[in-house]
């Protein structure tokens, strides 16, 4: 049975274009995921306390599936698993980039993608999995980055386009008083303006310190809320953008009016769901449970999914070069399968992996954009965030 499905995965690699390798020490492809860790407070919930192996969990599984099909083409992957403060980070870069890594899978804020990027040049391909900024993928963008995180416009149109079609128009608006908070919420009126919802009013909930929920309970929380809410125009949902995780998990069940609470709270869109099960995503699941003994998180699928893309474009080329795959995935061929439905490709004019966004609750997958009435002359995935008419981005585009 073993060699029958190992016979199938041949095939299909073969069927790709690639030929196995002729026998003899297989090709080595290395990578290496950084993990910058930013000191702060726990989150609001016990429940959210981030696993040591955030993220790296999620590059061991990839690298597993990697090899499943690698021992057949000749070739090995491995992937170094670094944990970092921002002050170190750019010192191992430097050290993976010295030991000859040319594929770095970055999970760290967006500044410190941005400088880390700049760090590389052209000795390496960062795969940013966490940061979020749509300034990465605009202004700020870099020929060598290839966004595997959705950007904050991608997730804002995805919730955006479900609030329309349950005919939710009238938004109110609460952001938080951090910059990547301001950041979702441009994303936010943006994507209003893109689709015709209304932002009837707009407020910011500023962060004043303290260990959150801890210091006064359920009881002061209940206080504030309702207080904070009310006396708001008229509207359909509150809209929340919260990534800074200091308010939003509090409105629920707690506003002044008995209004829906989305974004970063309630019905919250993401790349990926420990709930999801359609399109083969429950033996995903499984799989990497058994690997990790938990739920999978974002950050780890986000991971998984940056060393697959290494993984697909070395199976589809049969190539362990890195230059190689580079082109490849740069290319409009390259193509990767995420547990989504369909093939996930690669934007040219930002390097923004193209993807659906799940709209889930705490236990539930309750959609998933792009949804079905909005429609593109070219994927409809392109509805979701920054199209190719609108980019700041001025990098030159692969070919």
């Amino acid at each position: 049975m073993f060699k029958g499905i190992m016979g199938l995965l041949a095939g299909a690699c073969l069927s790709a274009g690639a030929a196995p390798a002729q026998q003899g020490d297989p090709a080595l492809i290395r990578a290496a995921v950084l993990r910058v860790d930013v000191a702060g407070l726990p989150p609001i919930s016990r429940l959210d306390l981030r696993p040591a192996d955030l993220g790296f969990a999620g590059a061991r599984l990839a690298i597993d599936d990697n090899d499943t099909t690698g021992r057949f083409m000749g070739q090995d992957f491995e992937a170094e698993e670094v944990a970092s403060t921002p002050d170190a980070a750019g010192a191992e870069l430097d050290r993976l980039l010295g030991e000859g890594i040319e594929f770095v899978v970055l999970l760290a804020d967006d500044a410190t993608t941005l400088a880390l990027a700049d760090q590389a040049g052209d000795r390496a391909i960062i795969l940013n999995a966490a940061a979020r900024g749509d300034n990465l993928r605009g202004a700020d963008c870099r020929f060598n980055t290839i966004h595997v995180a959705p950007s904050h416009a991608m997730l804002a149109d995805a919730l955006t386009q479900f609030l329309m079609w349950k005919n939710w128009p009238r938004w109110f608006l609460i952001e938080g008083s951090h910059p990547e908070d301001t950041g979702y919420a441009d994303a936010f009126r943006r994507s209003a303006a893109k689709f015709g919802a209304k932002i009837v009013e707009q407020r910011v909930f500023e962060d004043t310190g303290g260990a959150r929920s801890t210091d006064s309970g359920h009881v002061q929380v209940q206080k504030q809320m309702p207080v904070f809410t009310q006396r708001a125009a008229e509207h359909d949902v509150v809209v929340t953008a919260d990534e800074a995780d200091v308010f939003a998990s509090y409105l629920p069940y707690q506003t002044w009016d008995p209004r829906p609470v989305t974004g970063s709270a309630g019905l919250v869109p993401r790349s990926w769901h420990p709930a999801m099960e359609a399109w083969g995503a429950t033996q995903f699941q499984n799989r990497f449970e058994r690997l990790a003994n938990r739920p999978i998180r974002e950050e780890d699928y986000q991971t998984w999914l940056a060393l697959r893309m290494i993984g697909e474009a070395a199976t589809r080329t049969g190539s362990g070069d890195p230059a190689a795959l580079r082109e490849f995935m740069l290319s409009d061929q390259f193509d990767v399968a995420g547990f989504k439905g369909q093939k996930l490709t690669l934007r040219a004019w930002d390097h923004q992996v193209r993807q659906p966004i799940l709209l889930t609750t705490g236990n539930l997958t309750v959609s998933v954009s792009p949804q079905d009435q909005y429609l593109h002359q070219t994927s409809q995935l392109d509805t979701l965030g920054i199209d190719r008419p609108e980019t700041e981005c001025t990098f030159q585009e692969a070919s």
